[in-house]
């Protein structure tokens, strides 16, 4: 089975570079991806990545349309790819209203409409010939990379919620990255997908809250919970989606919990987390990833959850997948 790991704020930058070494030295390992909100930054992370690794695909997930242009992207896509050797995958997304407006100071508007602009874009760019685009969101004029990028093409992965922006995936980009989907939800967006992106290789990636624990599963549902609901807390996008699909009244008491000083994590009940994460037991943790890759998911990426010390968490991860 192809599992991807997603090194995110939970761990140090040193442990990111350990759990990268430790993945790499598994050849049943996809992939390592360093998501990016308002902490640590993507591209550094994997240039640093880059040069202790020699096989894993290294991969954004995500950076936002709205933080950086498509040259951006595109020079720091060029550049990870030449320093890893062609391992380069970009996911992109829009983020959040409240991220892209109270911290990068731009206004969240038409995501779809952008996206599609931003992704056109940038797969121009990175073939390395000139490009001249004239959008209404993005222009370039004689954009021409000085170094000649490795290869004609870098991945790109569209992270999607709604059902405009995981059609727009199907259309434009090589992969989608998905997120929070109940399981009776995502088998549907994976068959619409199926249909959409039918004739050519399209890489259905999921990103899974993961947390594993032989000594102590129901630490390691705990903190899978503790995640789960800050996603909820602060994902409007989020939160909006899993209330219309069957998680009401557990999104509403988290928010409530939220809103006096609580983390959320009891108002996340059973059915909420083992429909949208994986996380116990190992035996626990390799009978929920089959539920996920038997719904039609190509690519699982393990979003570290540490129960304890970060290296024997994720070392008793990667003895599970």
């Amino acid at each position: 089975m192809r599992v991807g790991y997603s090194l995110g704020p939970l761990l140090s930058a040193s442990e990111v570079l350990t759990c990268a070494r430790l993945a790499d030295a598994k050849d049943d390992v996809d992939s390592v991806w360093v998501p990016e909100s308002w902490g640590r930054e993507s591209f550094a992370t994997l240039g640093a990545i880059s040069q202790i690794t020699k096989r894993v695909r290294l991969g954004t997930s995500i950076v936002s349309i709205f933080s950086r242009t498509p040259a951006t992207v595109a020079m720091g896509a060029a550049t990870l790819d030449m320093l890893s050797g062609n391992r380069a995958v970009i996911g992109v997304g829009s983020s959040t209203e409240a991220i892209v407006e109270n911290w990068h100071g731009a206004k969240f508007e038409k995501p779809v409409s952008r996206m599609r602009e931003f992704v056109e874009c940038l797969n121009l760019m990175t073939s390395g010939e000139r490009v001249n685009y004239d959008g209404k969101f993005f222009r370039a004029s004689n954009f021409k990379m000085l170094n000649s990028p490795t290869r004609k093409h870098v991945p790109v992965f569209m992270a999607a919620v709604n059902k405009k922006m995981v059609s727009l995936a199907c259309e434009l980009a090589d992969g989608v990255i998905l997120y929070l989907r109940p399981l009776d939800e995502l088998k549907k967006t994976v068959a619409e997908i199926r249909r959409a992106s039918a004739g050519r290789q399209f890489e259905i990636a999921l990103s899974l809250i993961c947390a594993v624990s032989d000594d102590d599963p129901e630490d390691a549902r705990r903190r899978a919970a503790k995640t789960l609901a800050f996603y909820v807390a602060v994902g409007k996008y989020y939160s909006k989606f899993l209330a219309e699909n069957g998680f009401a009244a557990e999104v509403e008491k988290i928010k409530q919990e939220y809103g006096k000083g609580g983390n959320g994590t009891n108002a996340v009940t059973d059915r909420m987390l083992d429909s949208l994460s994986v996380c116990g037991t190992r035996q626990d943790c390799r009978k929920a990833l089959s539920r996920f890759v038997e719904a039609g998911v190509t690519l699982p990426i393990m979003q570290v959850n540490p129960v304890k010390d970060a290296e024997g968490s994720f070392r008793e991860m990667l003895s599970t997948f």
